[in-house]
């Protein structure tokens, strides 16, 4: 079943990338354009909408002011060309956050998120049929954090993360397809990470169990990054990955 989809948007050209990235899937389509606020909450009483793509600076009513008077609300993808607005846009619920112009791989992203959602909303409606020990785990992963970067507020899904090194002062958070750098320390850090999934190696590095390549003596492989395990912190680290 396709996700019907309302693009909300002043600017005809974002309309026309919206609806051209769309085409190219099978998980979507366009049931609605519309290029104010106003004209999407009359559409919104009348039709029904999985995926919202809402645009924020708009005349009359900008996108969050509208979220605000929406009682129930579709999954929201914002597309806006403005950074200043993330971090209150999540206080929304939004799904992301996409900065135009908008790169066919980070709508990509953004939209995999909603089908997962979707997918595990229809699985938990299901009698279970998986190991508790196992779901637990999951659920922690997905979870996220807000990480400020000097001005910017990212926020970042923790099965995004691939590890995080400690860098003076500050972290290193290497994801899938970006590295941020925040003002933290590692024993802050490891108490908001769920244990299950994530262990210190090294006094400077911190992985995610599942994201581990290849393990060859005291040194771990995640993708093209080769990482080191300290003597102090090997036994805790071996007894969670064989876990």
């Amino acid at each position: 079943m396709k996700l019907k989809c309302l693009l909300v948007d002043d600017e005809p050209l974002a309309h026309k990338i919206i609806q051209n990235y769309i085409a190219r899937l099978n998980t979507l389509e366009v049931v609605g354009s519309c290029y104010n606020a106003i004209e999407a909450l009359n559409f919104l009483y009348e039709h029904e909408v999985d995926l919202m793509f809402l645009d924020i600076q708009m005349p009359e009513l900008n996108g969050l002011d509208m979220l605000k008077t929406l009682p129930h609300s579709p999954k929201v993808i914002l597309t806006t060309a403005y950074t200043e607005f993330a971090l209150e846009s999540y206080e929304f619920g939004v799904v992301d956050y996409l900065l135009k112009p908008i790169a066919f791989p980070r709508f990509l992203k953004a939209v995999n998120r909603v089908i997962d959602d979707s997918s595990e909303l229809q699985r938990s409606e299901k009698p279970p049929v998986i190991n508790q020990q196992y779901s637990n785990a999951n659920e922690s992963l997905n979870g996220y954090l807000f990480l400020k970067e000097n001005q910017v507020t990212h926020k970042v899904f923790l099965n995004n993360i691939l590890f995080i090194q400690a860098y003076g002062n500050y972290l290193k958070f290497f994801t899938e397809d970006k590295m941020i750098m925040v003002a933290d320390t590692m024993k802050n850090i490891m108490a908001q990470l769920p244990e299950s999934d994530f262990v210190r190696v090294h006094k400077s590095y911190i992985v995610s169990l599942s994201k581990i390549d290849q393990i060859e003596g005291n040194q771990i492989k995640i993708i093209n990054h080769t990482l080191p395990v300290g003597n102090k912190y090997r036994l805790v680290f071996e007894q969670k990955f064989k876990r």
